[in-house]
Parts: structure tokens; C-alpha cells; sequence
């Protein structure tokens, strides 16, 4: 019989099997583990600028531009298509708008409600903006629309990731 403070031989091999078959189960369950954390631990990349069209071609009036952008999401890499209303204001200066709404993500058209015109308007919930992308008060989006990072290089007009102003 075991005196009070000793451990018995069955004891002994029910803390060593645990112990053993913990640090197994671990070895098997870490791998899986980062596999499943991995993207949230890596860096985010920063969205590489892409031309978009010739600065010769934008206008006083906005125009919708469409773009691809090579996308990372975790493991997987797409090529995914984007679009931007572009423009030259008062100063001649270029502004490119993200076309989606600030109220729920629907997809502002420039002028294309008879009863705003010169205004993007949200067909989805009534959302206006002024040709600068701000919101109209009293309508719902809360925001103005997000402004492309950009740049002009040899005549050519490239846009980065939109921001929110």
C-alpha cells in the first residue's frame, strides 16, 4: 500500500500517457492552427498603382473609368475589376471618386436621375453627392465618396487604393 505523499505506479503512467498524448495531440494541432491564422499575422501589401487611361482624355465632365487590380485574399490571388469616376475640376486639377455609396456600397451613377442632374445619385436608397463627391445633407449616406490615391506619369493617369476623405 502507498504511504500518503507518494505517487503510485498507476498514477505515474496516467501522468505520462496525458503528458505524452497532450504534447502529440499539440505536434498534430499547431500546423492546423497556423494554417488558419496565417493571413491575419502576414503584412497587408499595399495596392500598387495601375494606369488607368491617358490624362488627354479626361474632361470637365466625370467618366467611369474601369481598372483590374491584382487582389491577395489569404492564399488566394484574383484579378479583380474596379472602377472610378474621373474628372478635371474648376483648377484643372484631376479627381478621381470611388463609385460606391457611403450609405450601404450600392454604386453611384454621375447625372443619371433627371431630377438631380450634375450629381452622383445612389439608385438603391435616394443617396446624393455633388460633382465633388460630397454628400447632399438630409440624404442617406453619412460620407463623401472615397478618393483614389493617384498619380500622373508620362501622360498617363494611375490610381492606387480610395480613401475615405
Amino acid at each position: 500500500m502507498a504511504k500518503k505523499n507518494e505517487v503510485t505506479r498507476r498514477q505515474f503512467l496516467n501522468y505520462t500517457l496525458t503528458g505524452v498524448g497532450g504534447f502529440m495531440a499539440a505536434g498534430m494541432l499547431m500546423p492546423m492552427v497556423r494554417f488558419a491564422i496565417d493571413p491575419v499575422l502576414k503584412e497587408g501589401t499595399e495596392q500598387e498603382m495601375v494606369p488607368v487611361m491617358d490624362v488627354s482624355e479626361i474632361t470637365k465632365e466625370p467618366q467611369r473609368k474601369k481598372f483590374k487590380v491584382d487582389q491577395v485574399d489569404g492564399w488566394y490571388e484574383s484579378e479583380v475589376e474596379q472602377s472610378a469616376w474621373v474628372y478635371k475640376d474648376e483648377k484643372d486639377e484631376i479627381v478621381a471618386l470611388s463609385p460606391v455609396c457611403k450609405h450601404l456600397g450600392c454604386t453611384v451613377d454621375w447625372s443619371s436621375n433627371a431630377a438631380y442632374p450634375d450629381q452622383f445619385y445612389c439608385p438603391c436608397h435616394g443617396g446624393r453627392y455633388t460633382k465633388d463627391g460630397v454628400n447632399v445633407p438630409g440624404t442617406p449616406p453619412l460620407a463623401p465618396l472615397d478618393v483614389y490615391k493617384m498619380k500622373v506619369e508620362k501622360g498617363k493617369l494611375y490610381l492606387g487604393k480610395p480613401e475615405p476623405r
